[in-house]
């Protein structure tokens, strides 16, 4: 039996039995039995699918239904993004289109619908923007922590992994842009308009937000030649 065929049969078995993650699978002479196959077959197969996160193997202990989490697709999207980068290739001006596609689709939704705490909440994180700006620290945790914030009301788990995903791939894999940095006052302003235009309610005007925020450095990836992979710094989206 094909490896691949090996592991859709395993995949199909925790979807079948509703297995949660945690859950042990059957043992590896039970598996090897329900597949009819080799004792090698299966690990290969197990071995594969702990890779992609979808089953955890504890030597001495059994198989278990792995985590599911994006830890895997963070790592292909990062590969191939920075790989397609040094080849002369748009990939990170893709993976940033990609990005602002998504989050402007999604801030319209939470215009004037947002609870006060949390808006409470982003008035907090753009206020420790500002000391961080003109103390001349990094913004990149608050400003990632102000976007989580902001879609968090959604509640939509996958939806919060998948942006946590854009952001973890984009900022392993930044270079040296073309152009100056942003101003750290700019980047503040941008996230005040975009908590004001969601809490006024008005969904146009927070796509706008959201589309200026991303437009500096979209233009300047437009116009940048790769970089040195270990060429780096502290580059705020």
């Amino acid at each position: 039996m094909a490896a691949r065929d090996l592991q859709e049969r395993i995949k199909k078995l925790i979807i079948d039995r509703r297995l949660a993650s945690g859950a042990p699978l059957p043992t590896e002479p039970e598996l090897m039995e329900y597949l009819g196959a080799s004792r090698n077959s299966v690990r290969e197969a197990l071995k594969a699918l702990q890779a992609m996160g979808i089953v955890e193997i504890r030597h001495g202990f059994g198989t278990y239904v792995g985590p599911m989490s994006l830890a895997p697709m963070i790592e292909g999207l990062a590969f191939r993004t920075v790989a397609g980068h040094y080849r002369g290739e748009d990939s990170l001006l893709q993976l940033l289109e990609l990005r602002e596609a998504v989050e402007t689709g999604l801030v319209s939704r939470l215009a004037g619908r947002m609870p006060e705490a949390d808006l409470v909440e982003l008035d907090a994180l753009v206020d420790r923007m500002e000391e961080q700006a003109a103390q001349g620290a990094g913004l990149a945790e608050t400003d990632r922590a102000f976007h989580a914030t902001l879609y968090r009301g959604l509640d939509n788990v996958l939806l919060c992994e998948v942006l946590e995903a854009f952001w973890d791939a984009f900022h392993r894999v930044r270079t040296d842009l073309g152009g100056e940095p942003q101003d750290p006052k700019v980047t503040c302003r941008q996230h005040r308009e975009i908590l004001d235009a969601v809490r006024s309610g008005d969904s146009m005007r927070a796509e706008g937000t959201i589309r200026e925020h991303f437009g500096n450095i979209r233009a300047r990836l437009s116009t940048t030649a790769p970089q040195g992979p270990h060429t780096r710094h502290n580059e705020r989206v």
